[in-house]
């Protein structure tokens, strides 16, 4: 239980209402707090599993690791669960851990200010409102802010477009020519889907990506039963895949190795077993090692592009006209519809809300350069300011919510000193920052992440800032203790 600061209780604001937001507020209250105040722009909660509507959306992680390991949920319908149960899940946990009462939907913030005198953060909304906490967390994640390259003509299409992460369920494809841009984690998800509506599709992949099966299975009654009256089969569950895929993490470091190449030998396997034609095949096989770019996982992507009524087109986007699209090449492709699958503002952390620590430096200007936090957690010079899912520590091999839950656990310990009597705040050592940086990103110089290939792992400089750098057990090993040597202590004014 915090220990209060002359029975004042500690004002607290997380900023997101999904899977990271959620549970931060779930254990602030279990751990004692009371003042906790959740700000979501949207008007529910599930975060990315709120916007992300498309037809096929679901979740490249098994289902039982894609939750949390306080929240052990036996009921899945399926190995890889869809989008509408797992926005269930997360609806389902903020009416079970009582989150609801702490959220004040539609209500974005575009500014988060520090100030030295009374040691508070001001949070700005959209509306112009203002809100004042003793600790700020951010729960926005890495993956909620879609983006549209700056296409020439972009503007001047007459048909309906729109990005996959904001689908406009409002058009009708059926018979329709529709130009898909990207080959991303989504477009690998809908194409199949809309593939058997359209009249042509047509795929736009500058660069195609690395495919393994999915190999997904619907669970049975019986399944259910078994998992919800023995729950160890729920946690030894959990623990295979979770065990089996910090395994394979060395497939993601640079040079020959047995997982490396187990792992290619796998995706051109998948791809030799269900496209026959080897033209088809030679144009989508990628031409960098596998992992450098996000690894797509599916049964039916190969064979809905190898349908009659779609076209690959193996190049990038010159510019995009009234009435279609034109290649690298210079040759147009009208269609009717255009739907981008072309990801997120991954590296552009926290954009666009602005934040601004001490002496009014704009937490935009220190990552100019490249985001990297403390443990991906605190950056020096903003005081009571933590992360969830920040700089370097995504995963391209295991569960997420693993590493977010290891980073609330240390955000509580941090919380609990702040909480203590004559003590304003934590600011973490510039010292400490730098250390741990140099270490994560000579670490992540021997990853695949760092290769030539272009991915939104990283900045257009080259910088990592999205991934973590080993397994998942690695990173619960740093975050197990609160390390009070690499903070600066506040006292109270």
């Amino acid at each position: 239980m915090p220990s209060g600061k002359d029975d004042q209780s500690l004002r607290i604001a997380v900023l997101g209402a999904g899977m990271s937001g959620l549970a931060a507020v779930a254990k602030l209250k279990e751990a004692g707090y009371k003042d906790i105040d959740l700000f979501e722009k949207s008007d529910g909660v599930g975060g990315t599993w709120r916007d992300n509507t498309y037809p096929g959306c679901g979740c490249d992680v098994p289902s039982h690791l894609y939750s949390y390991s306080f929240d052990l949920n036996p009921d899945w319908d399926y190995k890889w669960s869809l989008q509408p149960q797992i926005l269930q899940y997360f609806e389902d946990f903020a009416d079970k851990f009582g989150v609801r009462p702490h959220c004040h939907f539609n209500s974005e913030i575009t500014d988060c200010s520090y100030d030295e005198a009374s040691r508070t953060w001001t949070l700005t909304k959209a509306d112009g409102g203002t809100h004042t906490a003793d600790v700020l967390i951010s729960g926005l994640g890495q993956l909620n802010i879609p983006s549209i390259p700056d296409f020439k003509g972009k503007d001047s299409f007459q048909g309906p477009s729109f990005h996959s992460a904001r689908w406009d369920h409002s058009v009708d494809l059926t018979g329709k020519t529709v130009c898909v841009i990207g080959n991303g984690p989504s477009a690998v998800q809908f194409l199949p889907e809309i593939q058997k509506q359209v009249g042509k599709l047509i795929s736009f992949q500058r660069s195609p990506a690395w495919c393994r099966p999915r190999g997904q299975r619907k669970y049975t009654e019986a399944d259910k039963r078994a998992f919800d009256r023995q729950r160890w089969r729920i946690n030894w569950y959990r623990w295979r895949i979770r065990a089996f895929a910090d395994f394979g993490f060395t497939a993601f470091h640079q040079g020959e190795n047995g997982m490396a190449k187990s792992m290619k030998k796998m995706c051109l396997k998948h791809l030799e077993d269900q496209v026959k034609n080897p033209e088809m095949r030679a144009l989508l096989t990628p031409d960098f090692e596998p992992g450098c770019k996000r690894i797509l996982i599916s049964d039916d992507y190969y064979p809905a592009l190898i349908q009659p009524n779609v076209e690959v087109i193996r190049q990038g986007v010159k510019e995009i006209t009234p009435t279609g699209v034109i290649g690298d090449d210079g040759m147009e492709h009208a269609c009717d519809v255009i739907i981008y699958a072309t990801g997120f503002q991954s590296t552009e952390f926290l954009t666009p809300m602005q934040v601004h620590g001490r002496e009014g430096v704009s937490l935009n200007e220190v990552w100019k350069d490249g985001a990297e936090a403390f443990k991906g957690v605190a950056v020096p010079g903003f005081p009571n300011f933590f992360l969830l899912y920040g700089p370097n520590t995504n995963l391209g091999h295991n569960s997420i919510i693993l590493m977010v839950e290891q980073q609330i656990g240390y955000v509580l310990q941090a919380i609990e000193k702040i909480a203590a009597k004559d003590v304003a705040g934590l600011d973490v050592k510039p010292e400490a920052m730098k250390a741990y940086n140099e270490k994560l990103q000579a670490d992540l110089g021997k990853t695949v992440w760092a290769g030539d290939c272009a991915s939104w792992y990283k900045t257009e400089s080259g910088q990592v800032t999205n991934n973590w750098s080993g397994k998942t057990t690695e990173y619960a090993a740093i975050m197990r203790e609160f390390d009070p040597d690499s903070w600066q202590v506040i006292p109270s004014a």
